[in-house]
């Protein structure tokens, strides 16, 4: 009862002591872990983490000749993003595991998320308001059919109890929670609050993946995991319109479904792993010929209908050392109808590395390098040089050339839990446009977890 009555002590001194909503807000969700930490303790398969990531970006001004609604916009401009979540995790027995995340939100993009393909924060995504804002973000179970083969634990971690699996088994995941949580888990490159941060690095950029505006949604997703080969599958809600926050729950008629073979193999003797992917997304869309074909400027918002967009990707990841590792990644979908949960880009290929600081005693620092390219389908490439508006893109006019990003980072680890990061950003064609830019962008990112 003590431990109670602390945590109950630390709410009432915390949240008295602040009385801005986003004082309070964070005060709230600190007493709430502290809470949750101190019950942890008591009850065996009960665990809780959490983290804090502070991004702060700056954009110097570059040459743009025109700017039109949905540009880029040339001027000096300053962003930020925070994102506080709380991993709260509970073994309960028989193969079942349970998953819930509050998370904690406020930020302010740069030029309000418009303009680019490969956006330069992937926290953005969370933080389009300049006010504080909880929500739910993640309420899942986890069901493991444990098959046969040595079992292995796996360590405590953010939404991940301790427990043990055996190499071969099934694993059904339903619920609430982020599509990137089961498929495209790329070692190197899927977290922006640790890793790199460009939306281009999160996943394939051409895959439209299921989600609502906050890069979350519902479904269901089965996998078969052995030491040979893995299967995934799932289908999930898309939402009602292009990257809303509301999702459709017709899930028989509106959804977003995909299939995944993983493969390990040796490169060269290094330990390797290829991953196929495929999607298809059941939607409410515009597609953009139609509306060329329909008004002027083209309105893809004014010739919805219920219309399929399919496409792939193909991806590796190799373990050159215990030090270095890498990984490529390459996606193409049709490019026929609007973005609807991802962002703006039909052909995207993605190349990078880390290593940590081991050779110059640093072991949890890290560096990393990547190169990404991004591309458009001709219809839609057709449908901007036309005028026309998509819901991150839109400078009036276009002059046709693939979006270049190059992102280099360096983490240090200031004490255990705490990370500072120095992030650029190079930006060749910005929106696909010849005429505008190079930009650059310069982005301190402060992360903490415990």
């Amino acid at each position: 009862m003590k431990h109670w009555r602390l945590g109950a002590v630390v709410i009432e001194m915390k949240c008295s002591s602040m009385l801005s909503r986003e004082g309070f807000v964070i005060s709230l969700a600190v007493c709430l872990f502290v809470t949750l930490r101190l019950a942890s303790a008591q009850a065996p398969g009960f665990e809780v983490h959490a983290q804090a990531t502070y991004l702060r970006q700056f954009k110097p001004s570059f040459e743009a000749p025109y700017t039109g609604p949905k540009s880029l916009l040339p001027q000096r401009e300053y962003g930020y993003s925070f994102t506080g979540t709380i991993f709260i995790g509970a073994r309960l027995g028989n193969g079942w595991e349970a998953y819930f995340n509050p998370e904690f939100v406020q930020g302010s993009a740069l030029s309000e998320l418009q303009g680019l393909g490969g956006f330069t924060n992937g926290e953005n995504q969370r933080t389009a308001k300049g006010e504080i804002q909880g929500y739910s973000a993640r309420a899942f179970v986890r069901k493991t059919w444990n098959l046969g083969g040595e079992k292995d634990e796996e360590k405590s971690d953010a939404n991940q109890v301790r427990t043990r699996y055996a190499g071969r088994r099934v694993v059904l995941t339903a619920g609430n929670y982020s599509v990137l949580d089961v498929f495209d888990a790329v070692e190197y490159s899927h977290d922006p609050r640790t890793q790199f941060l460009n939306w281009s690095s999160l996943t394939y950029g051409a895959w439209d993946y299921p989600a609502d505006a906050r890069g979350y949604t519902w479904g269901l997703g089965l996998s078969y995991i052995s030491e040979e080969w893995s299967l995934r599958a799932g289908r999930y809600l898309m939402p009602v319109e292009s990257n809303g926050i509301t999702l459709n729950r017709d899930i028989a008629h509106h959804y977003g479904e995909a299939i995944e073979l993983e493969r390990p193999y040796l490169l060269a003797g290094h330990k390797s792993l290829l991953r196929l992917l495929a999607f298809r997304n059941r939607v409410n869309a515009g597609a953009f010929r139609d509306a060329l074909a329909s008004t002027t400027p083209p309105d893809v918002t004014q010739v919805r209908h219920v219309q399929s967009k399919n496409g792939f990707g193909v991806g590796t990841q190799v373990a050159f050392t215990e030090q270095i590792g890498g990984y490529v990644r390459a996606g193409w979908n049709d490019g026929k109808t609007e973005t609807y949960a991802f962002t703006e880009i039909d052909r995207s290929l993605a190349v990078g590395m880390l290593m940590n600081g081991t050779r110059w005693q640093r072991a949890e620092d890290t560096v990393g390098l990547s190169v990404y390219v991004n591309g458009l389908s001709s219809a839609h490439r057709d449908y901007l040089a036309a005028g026309g508006q998509g819901f991150f893109l839109g400078d009036g006019r276009l002059n046709y050339a693939t979006e270049r990003i190059v992102e280099t980072f360096y983490s240090i680890n200031v004490v255990r839990g705490l990370w500072v990061t120095a992030d650029w950003q190079h930006i060749a064609n910005p929106g696909y446009n010849l005429d505008r830019g190079p930009a650059n962008t310069y982005n301190l990112r402060i992360h903490f977890e415990l």
